[in-house]
């Protein structure tokens, strides 16, 4: 990779520190304004978190109505509204689309590329960002500013810029990049506590239950939570639960947790039956069959939801059959790590930020992505974030360079260099 020392900028410059979709998204705005673009990411090739979301299937956004899509950010609803509002799922599409990727629409009105792979756009994207003249230095691990204001890093010379990003994504999965390490470099900060969202979480299995149904699936359930009713799927596993239909619940489940020590959640393992039409099913005489194949015949329930069943009344539950099936309760003990978590949750402060998502103690720096204090469930949410931060940051920053001012005044030092988006060395 090429790399040059060069004296201060005359021209604005940008820096974005993260290759995550936020800090690509704000690369491509203000790049596609003609200002130079240099990112830096700590990982040897950009967007790993993006591609291993997409392994499953690349969930781009959701189609339902806007007010509802927006409010599904909980707490930061409001704040977030006008990011959205400015690049909706209409433009996440379009987005997508502009780089020969269609995209469809599922039966649970989330939106996927054609694909269903990230790769594909991942390539597409970085080629437009290298046509954009956009560079990126690899294995540059941020670390704070020097005393005369140069951006600094682990292994590479300080960097100048006029205007920086700072899109250094949460702590979950931190082996593909986010660490949450940031945090230090911002002692300035209010930042939230980093937490795990979309997450599982710990039950203390018996031994028996925890070595014969570790793996299994509980397919076509319903989770009940604090007044929330959420159907899906989810997945036992040795150390507890997760799934999407956990995931749709962990805010309010952690949040309860943290205040109470535990929380109960209740599994409708028959949603499809209602409690009367299950009773009748099973007032049946059971004469010499074992309660495991009297529930597998008369409830048609599967062998990891018999065997919650069992594991409750060996626990001494006492309520009646019909309604332990149909609310089952489940103590979940604690999340599971925030390393193993989708998303993260806290962050930075949102007060820290103005309305173009600039500090307002560090004038010409901003931040953008999952290391705002915000949350969402998934189901498209999480990216469509990500993208619209990520282009509010770099329509933020181009505004900055539009302001008239007396002096220059660079944010960050000197020792600017990089290597195209193709670079990996």
């Amino acid at each position: 990779m090429h790399k040059e020392g060069v004296n201060a900028p005359t021209a604005p410059t940008a820096a974005i520190i993260g290759a995550g979709p936020a800090g690509l998204m704000a690369a491509e705005v203000i790049a596609t304004a003609g200002v130079p673009v240099t990112v830096f990411d700590r990982m040897p090739s950009p967007g790993r978190k993006f591609l291993m979301a997409g392994r499953g299937g690349l969930n781009l956004t959701h189609s339902e109505p806007f007010d509802a899509f927006a409010a599904r950010y909980g707490a930061a609803a409001a704040w977030m509204a006008p990011h959205l509002a400015a690049f909706p799922p209409a433009a996440a599409i379009a987005w997508s689309e502009s780089l020969g990727q269609p995209t469809f629409v599922g039966t649970s009105g989330r939106v996927f590329p054609r694909s269903m792979k990230a790769s594909p756009l991942l390539r597409a994207w970085l080629a437009r960002l290298d046509g954009l003249g956009v560079r990126l230095v690899p294995r540059a691990r941020w670390t704070a500013w020097d005393a005369a204001g140069a951006l600094t890093f682990a292994n590479a010379a300080p960097v100048t810029a006029t205007a920086v990003v700072l899109a250094v994504g949460g702590a979950s999965w931190p082996r593909l990049g986010a660490d949450g390490a940031w945090t230090a470099q911002l002692p300035d900060s209010a930042i939230a506590p980093l937490r795990p969202a979309n997450c599982g979480f710990t039950v203390a299995w018996s031994e028996p239950f925890r070595t014969r149904h570790a793996g299994a699936p509980l397919k076509r359930i319903s989770l009940s939570f604090a007044g929330q009713t959420v159907p899906g799927e989810a997945v036992i596993t040795a150390a507890g639960i997760e799934g999407g239909a956990v995931y749709a619940l962990s805010a309010p489940l952690r949040d309860a947790i943290a205040r109470d020590g535990s929380a109960t959640l209740h599994v409708d393992l028959r949603p499809d039956l209602s409690a009367d039409a299950l009773a009748r099913r099973l007032d049946q005489p059971r004469g010499r069959a074992s309660l495991s194949n009297f529930l597998r015949k008369q409830a048609a329930l599967a062998p990891a939801a018999i065997g919650l069943v069992q594991e409750a009344l060996h626990a001494g539950n006492q309520t009646p059959l019909p309604e332990l099936i149909k609310a089952l309760p489940l103590r979940l003990d604690a999340p599971f790590a925030l390393a193993r978590a989708i998303s993260t949750a806290g962050g930075l402060r949102l007060g820290e930020l103005d309305a173009n998502l600039m500090f307002t103690q560090r004038p010409g720096v901003f931040a953008a992505g999952e290391m705002l204090d915000w949350e969402a469930p998934t189901g498209g949410y999480l990216l469509q974030a990500c993208l619209a931060t990520g282009t509010a940051a770099g329509r933020g920053v181009l505004s900055w360079l539009a302001r008239p001012k007396e002096t220059p005044s660079p944010v960050a030092g000197e020792g600017w260099g990089g290597g195209s988006l193709g670079s990996r060395s």
